[in-house]
């Protein structure tokens, strides 16, 4: 590619997407263990794998013209995928840290 900004941010959003993909199966099988109500269990579910999308599309159309020489507002997908990775990541280790109760 003759453009290193696109080179580096398709780079970046493959490698996003491969890593936090596999995260997220490990939050699917740890999710099973985990005592949450069941929303957030949704969440934890749902959102950590949406993250991967979102992460990875901000960085594939943040530079999606040919010429680009800069980052366009498709950026900020980025950070809307990493806050739901964080929420998502973070309510699973609550959930897995909480005790259960006995009915």
């Amino acid at each position: 590619m003759e453009n290193p900004l696109r080179q580096n941010f398709f780079r970046a959003g493959h490698a996003h997407a491969g890593v936090i993909v596999i995260l997220s199966l490990v939050c699917q099988i740890l999710a099973d263990a985990a005592v949450l109500p069941t929303p957030l269990l949704w969440f934890v579910r749902i959102g950590v794998p949406l993250s991967a999308i979102l992460i990875s599309a901000g960085f594939f159309f943040s530079v999606l013209p040919r010429t680009a020489t800069q980052a366009s507002e498709a950026v900020s997908l980025i950070y809307v995928g990493a806050l739901i990775l964080a929420v998502g990541v973070i309510t699973l280790g609550i959930g897995l840290l909480r005790t259960p109760t006995s009915a």
